[in-house]
């Protein structure tokens, strides 16, 4: 697929070189990690045009971005998930989200961030449940 049909392919292809590259992994595990998720571009403004992929599962996920000198994968709920294998790296200056930023030549722990994902859609579903 590719235009209107698939916007989040659109975008990764955009990007290209090692950042589509990073972006087209993570989407995989993601997909795999949770098949009921929900993508789309969000946020797009004059200075970032392309936008933010967002992940949605009963809420937001996760979001995957591109810097000049890395991607970004922000969760929403971070701070309340377990992250035994130390992904994230990032945005802990605030009560809620966590990051995980990862520069050129970085290698993805498929492993350990298909388990943020999954706690992830896990928190979401029991914040649901508990509405």
């Amino acid at each position: 697929m590719s235009g209107a049909d698939d916007p989040v392919t659109d975008h990764i292809a955009a990007k290209g070189g090692w950042r589509g590259g990073m972006l087209a992994e993570a989407r995989a595990l993601i997909r795999a990690a949770e098949p009921e998720v929900a993508e789309a571009i969000k946020w797009r403004k004059p200075s970032n045009p392309l936008g933010v992929i967002a992940w949605d599962y009963r809420g937001l996920l996760c979001t995957g971005e591109t810097y000049k000198d890395k991607v970004k994968f922000t969760f929403a709920h971070g701070a309340a998930l377990d992250d035994p294998a130390g992904l994230f790296n990032a945005g802990f200056g605030g009560n809620t989200r966590r990051a995980i930023d990862l520069f050129e030549g970085d290698a993805l722990d498929a492993k350990a961030f298909t388990a943020l994902i999954r706690a992830a859609a896990a928190h979401n579903a029991a914040r649901k449940a508990g509405q």
